[in-house]
């Protein structure tokens, strides 16, 4: 009785079944794109009824919504906005270690970016998928832009960089290569990439002072120190 009882209530968690629904229509446009995911195959996954599906979601699009709002949003916020918050290092080493740490498995590879792969697809065709995509662009933007406007006032990032221009070519970095890598269907070309990110971001440092003369250190000055 115990274990019927506890099967009957699982069935009948609306949140369980709304969960397992996203999910697998998450896997399933990651793996085909958006237009290219069947219902039916979302169904198959999770072994439940359209019934069930509709219930949860009015239609096709808000299920791509649910997915944007819900799934992508929260990737970009876990893999990014809340370690830009992080405290005792500067922000330069901040957005290194963020970089360093994007997986760069061979299936993240060929599967891409899911933010990038329905702007790609959707921007063009459905606005309500655009602008909820270009949120999180923005936010995306907005906390690098942050985090190197806190760098300037702390005197580790130069002062000559703009802030919101700089971020916003560090997305555009990112994405790029990881459009590159998922192109070739090659690990490798990433990995290139993130070495050409952090050495872009090495150079926003402000450049090491020399103790007597309160000017940068050339390479043969430095050199000789070491010495």
């Amino acid at each position: 009785m115990l274990v019927a009882h506890e099967r009957k209530r699982r069935v009948r968690d609306p949140e369980r079944t709304r969960e397992r629904l996203l999910q697998a229509a998450y896997r399933e446009v990651l793996r085909t794109g958006f237009q290219g995911a069947g219902i039916d195959t979302i169904l198959a996954a999770t072994n439940l009824t359209k019934g069930a599906l509709y219930y949860h979601f009015a239609s096709k699009e808000a299920l791509g919504y649910a997915i944007v709002d819900e799934i992508i949003a929260k990737l970009v916020h876990d893999r990014w906005l809340r370690p830009l918050l992080s405290d005792g290092q500067q922000p330069i080493d901040i957005l290194i270690g963020i970089v360093r740490r994007i997986p760069a498995r061979t299936q993240d590879v060929r599967a891409g970016c899911p933010l990038l792969n329905l702007s790609q697809e959707m921007s063009p065709l459905d606005e309500q998928f655009r602008k909820r995509l270009e949120k999180i662009f923005l936010d995306w933007q907005e906390g690098v832009a942050t985090l190197l406007r806190k760098g300037k006032a702390q005197g580790t990032v130069r002062r000559d960089l703009n802030p919101d221009e700089s971020a916003s070519f560090l997305v555009a970095m990112v994405e790029g290569y990881a459009s590159l890598a998922k192109n070739a269907q090659d690990a490798k070309v990433w990995e290139m990439g993130i070495r050409n990110i952090v050495g872009w971001l090495r150079s926003l440092r402000v450049p090491r002072q020399s103790p007597k003369r309160g000017r940068p250190m050339s390479k043969k000055h430095v050199v000789r120190r070491g010495r």
